[in-house]
This record gives structure tokens, sequence and C-alpha cells, in this order.
């Protein structure tokens, strides 16, 4: 079978855009030395002019266009990325771009869209919807569609990934890349395949959109239904018909992750790598750390960390859940004589055992307590989960009654 990409197509796109996207940095994650066997490195996609990977497709897909198309202009859809990379390189080569995001795309993306020069259109709820709109739209107004995915050279412009890899580290065993519609793992894992044949490719989805994996499974493209996840930028009801037959031949395996992995892996990055990564670009990490890729000892491998473009209000969200699921932050309530002075006795013991106090509430009439008791509810910040324990032994050491108030579920 032919495939739709090749090798010298990818290296024909480094020369294309050789000089207007830059070799992203490989970082070793310092932090998961001792957590993880081997060692791993973080290809740092978040750091292009428009936070992601999807720099490299765009402009690869814009500059193959000819004049004709160059005056009459694009047009795509994107969750966010892909609409950014091809409205800052549309509007900085003079050629017209229309762009349909659905009406759940963080404001961030939709925002900096616009911003970059795109006519943006806000259709459906699911990228499947403004996706479709686009193609009636690519027909009507006789539009040049540049593909988020699905398109020979936009592949070929993600592949260069695999070259910059191949040339950044020696021994490479291990590549952990996100899958959305594919074209970044079928770009990245062709090139990576035909230069170090020995290389593992894993990709790595959300568990709220496994096209790629119910795809494989059934051994052609299947369409699944998607629900909403933090990892807003791979959730694709399907996979590509240039991407599928790529990801089956270079791509050795495919995992997902929830929720919480993905939240912990944003939040470890942010804390203990310094990095600002979203949803989609965390979820490498997040296979990683929860067992979901086996690395031995001595193993070289390389997470994608594919774009950085997340909402700042999630980010607040993401760490406060975080410091919850850590034991670093907890909300207690204990049950006290309702009599003057039994507030100030219950901070008096929260300060002796080392905790501080954020945020304090009585709750007297809606709980289910005796008359002469109210309940106080405190959110405390502490060290980790052993000092919890000791802040709840302290307080009914103190005579209070205490439990404390768990995390719902992500």
């Amino acid at each position: 079978m032919k495939l739709p990409v090749s090798l010298e197509m990818i290296r024909e796109a480094r020369e294309r855009i050789r000089e207007q996207v830059p070799v992203t940095p490989l970082k070793q994650a310092r932090s998961l030395e001792g957590v993880l066997p081997g060692r791993v490195w973080l290809k740092l996609e978040n750091q292009h002019r428009t936070g992601s990977f999807k720099e490299r497709g765009a402009l690869n897909r814009l500059l193959d266009l000819d004049a004709g198309e160059r005056k009459r202009g694009v047009i795509t859809a994107s969750a966010g990325n892909h609409a950014q990379a091809v409205a800052f390189h549309a509007t900085r080569l003079g050629i017209p771009a229309t762009v349909l995001m659905p009406g759940t795309t963080p404001l961030i993306k939709v925002g900096n869209t616009r911003r970059y020069g795109a006519d943006v259109i806000l259709h459906g709820q699911r990228f499947s919807e403004s996706i479709e709109r686009s193609h009636e739209l690519c027909r009507e107004r006789d539009l040049t569609m540049v593909h988020a995915y699905d398109d020979p050279l936009v592949v070929a412009g993600q592949g260069t990934i695999g070259l910059e890899l191949h040339e950044q580290l020696e021994g490479l065993d291990h590549v952990v890349v996100p899958i959305g519609g594919g074209g970044v793992i079928s770009g990245t894992a062709l090139a990576l395949k035909a230069l170090m044949p020995g290389v593992r490719v894993v990709g790595v989805e959300a568990e709220a959109a496994p096209s790629a994996l119910r795809s494989r499974e059934a051994g052609k493209i299947i369409e699944v239904e998607t629900s909403e996840t933090l990892a807003d930028g791979i959730a694709v009801k399907r996979l590509g018909e240039v991407t599928f037959p790529l990801i089956e031949t270079f791509v050795d395996d495919i995992v997902t992750v929830g929720e919480e992995e993905i939240a912990n892996a944003i939040l470890h990055l942010l804390e203990q790598e310094r990095l600002v990564v979203e949803g989609a670009g965390a979820a490498p990490l997040a296979a990683l750390l929860s067992g979901r890729i086996e690395l031995r000892e001595g193993s070289r491998a390389v997470a994608v960390l594919c774009g950085g473009n997340i909402d700042v209000n999630m980010i607040a969200r993401i760490i406060d859940r975080g410091l919850v699921h850590s034991g670093r932050m907890v909300r207690i309530v204990a049950t006290v004589r309702d009599r003057p002075g039994s507030l100030a006795g219950l901070t008096r013991e929260v300060a002796r055992a080392g905790a501080n106090v954020l945020e304090v509430a009585h709750q007297r009439a809606f709980a289910d307590i005796s008359v002469g008791e109210v309940e106080i509810a405190m959110q405390l910040e502490t060290r980790g989960p052993e000092h919890v324990d000791d802040v709840l032994r302290a307080l009914s050491g103190a005579g209070a009654r205490v439990r404390r108030e768990s995390l719902p579920p992500a």
C-alpha cells in the first residue's frame, strides 16, 4: 500500500519552514528522576509563537498555495491550536483566513485567533460540527481548505518533530505523542521509524475521546462520541483518511488517560518543571506517570508536549484540585459546643499542628447536629496527607468531632 506521506516530504517540509518555525528545545525532566525508570525528556512544542506544534503543518500547507489560492483565501476548522497557527501565518503571508471553531473552545484560543487576524466563526458545540460547516463554506466561497490533520502536507509539516528528535537525542527508545486527529503522531512516527527503526512510538488519547484506539481495535476508522475533557485539543471524533494508515503502520501502541491523570500531569509540569502546558500537551506525561507506558531502567523516553494554550481560570482550578488530591489543601468539618471561644479553640489547635487556615464557615441551621452544637467548616493549607492526619488527631484530642470532606469525582 502506498502511503500518503513520505520521509522525503517531511524533509522538504523542514526546508520550506526552516526560517519561520524554529527548532523547539528538548528538556530533560529532572523532576522525574527516581519517580520513573530511565530518563525522560520533554519536547517543548508549547514554545512556538502561537503556543503549539500546529505551526509546522499549517505553514507548510500555506506555503504550497499558488497565487490564485492565496488571493481567494483559506478556511479551516479547529478547536484552537491549528486555528491560531493558520491565522498567524496566513495574516503574515497576506492570505485571508476564515476559521470555524466550536462554541466550547476556550476563550483564550478564540481571542488569540481573532487577534492573529482571522475571521472567526463559532459554530456548533463539537469539532465535528465546525468542520462540517467549514467544508460547506469552502465550496460556497471557493476557498482552499487547510485541514487540521487530514492533509499530507500538514502531516509532513508535523513530522519535522521526528527529524528534530533524531538529531537532538541519541539512543532514544520511547516517544510518547498525543493523538487527536492523528496529524502529529503520524508524521512524527513516520520520520522516527525511517531514521530509528528500533524506537517505540506510543500514542495517548483522553478516555473521553478514544477514536484512535477504537479504530485500531476495529481495523478501520471508527467514529466515537466524545465527552468533556481537559484535553480539548485532542477531543476528536474520528481519525483522518490520511492519518489512519500512517498510525497503523508506524505507531506501536495506543493508550488512554483519565481526567484526574491529565490534571495531575498539568500540575506536575507547572510546579516541578515550570512549564505551562494544556491538557492535550500533558497527556503523554499523564500516561507515563500513571504507568500506562512501561519504561525500563536505562530507558530514554521523550514526551511531546504539543501545546500550552490553556485558560488561566482552568489553571487555577487544576492547581486547587491538585493541592487537594496531594493532601496539601483539605476541607474539614468540626462539630463543637456552640459557645464563645469554640472557634478560637479550634484555630489554636490548627496553629499548634502547623497548618494554615484559608477559609472558615459556621453551619447551624442546615447541619445534622443538636441545638447546642455548631459545625465549623475549615479549609486548611497543609504539608501533605500525614500532616492532615496530625491535624485531625489534634482536633479530636481537643474534644471536637471531626470529619474530612472528600474530593468529588473529576
